[in-house]
């Protein structure tokens, strides 16, 4: 795991050191902005409207938006008071179920390595939180940010998360959407239907079963582009009707569901090694002329991407007329 952060988990009068490397990383196609006469990436400038001018980093300073449309200006040196003090420790602050955390409030993820000589410690803890369904929050200071984290057992290791702060959380929309369904009744055998729907299309969560089927149609139209072959369009799906008979839904979504073992083998059908299926992505763009520049990934991503590995034939395509 490549470090972003080195400190200590401290809890009590444990420490333990830990390295903090990222969870995810985008997958996303980029591009560039090219000039259509040149076909070259075009440049952005800072630029004065009411001067008509370009204006340099060193005659630039941040605003705040008084009212509309007046500012006062802030300088770096008057921000600096409020950046939080570079600490290199996660502060454990309290242990709460895990399942009364609100995935509304996750943020971005990270993994907690051990040290070296950390691993007892560390294995310890997550052993404890995993055997009493319990999480640690925290807070934690990243490049002068401090974030609220909670740290969680997942099978074996410990995550780390980063949590939106209750002024970020929209729950007015939420509260707003509820008093909205307030009143509605539904029937207990439309209950009844929709539980056994729900039952009948429930299985092991396993995120490899479904890959991100519009990236890969991107890279694949991408490449058969870049090699000067037609590319067929394809049709736009109709949009789905809206429900008018509840139960006549219910019934034929329980029919299509339990007909033919067909609700279990879509998943199959689907079903591959993700990472396998990004690197051959990311290796097909990187052979396309000017593959790979202009990535608008985040600098911790980019540096987290791994290396493509090679893929064992391609489909073959028409060449364009």
């Amino acid at each position: 795991m490549r470090a972003i952060w080195n400190g200590f988990i401290s809890f009590g009068l444990v420490t333990i050191p830990v390295s903090v490397g990222l969870a995810q990383q985008r997958s996303d196609v980029s591009f560039r902005t090219l000039s259509r006469e040149t076909m070259r990436p075009v440049k952005q400038r800072r630029w004065d409207p009411d001067r008509d001018v370009e204006v340099g980093p060193e005659d630039t300073v941040k605003g705040w938006e008084v009212s509309k449309g007046r500012y006062i200006p802030v300088e770096e040196s008057e921000l600096e008071r409020f950046a939080a003090r570079q600490e290199k420790t996660i502060q454990i602050l309290q242990f709460v179920e895990l399942s009364e955390v609100d995935p509304v409030y996750f943020e971005r993820a990270y993994w907690l390595e051990p040290q070296e000589r950390a691993e007892r410690p560390y294995a310890l803890l997550a052993e404890a939180m995993r055997r009493t369904g319990r999480a640690a929050l925290g807070r934690f200071v990243l490049s002068t940010k401090e974030h609220l984290v909670l740290l969680r057992p997942v099978d074996g290791a410990l995550a780390l998360q980063t949590l939106y702060y209750p002024e970020d959380v929209r729950m007015r929309d939420r509260r707003e959407i509820a008093e909205r369904l307030e009143g509605v009744e539904v029937s207990d055998e439309e209950l009844a239907m929709a539980q056994q729907l729900i039952e009948g299309l429930a299985r092991e969560f396993d995120p490899g079963a479904y890959p991100n089927e519009t990236r890969r149609a991107l890279v694949e139209f991408l490449e058969a582009k870049a090699a000067g072959e037609e590319v067929p369009v394809a049709e736009e799906a109709p949009a789905p009707a809206p429900v008018v008979d509840l139960m006549a839904a219910l019934k034929a979504s329980l029919a299509a569901a339990g007909g033919g073992g067909e609700g279990g083998e879509e998943p199959e059908r689907a079903r591959g090694d993700a990472d396998d299926q990004l690197s051959i992505e990311q290796g097909r763009l990187r052979r396309l002329p000017g593959g790979g520049e202009g990535a608008d990934a985040g600098e911790e991503e980019r540096e987290e991407a791994k290396e493509p590995r090679a893929r064992k034939g391609t489909a073959r395509r028409r060449k364009a007329s």
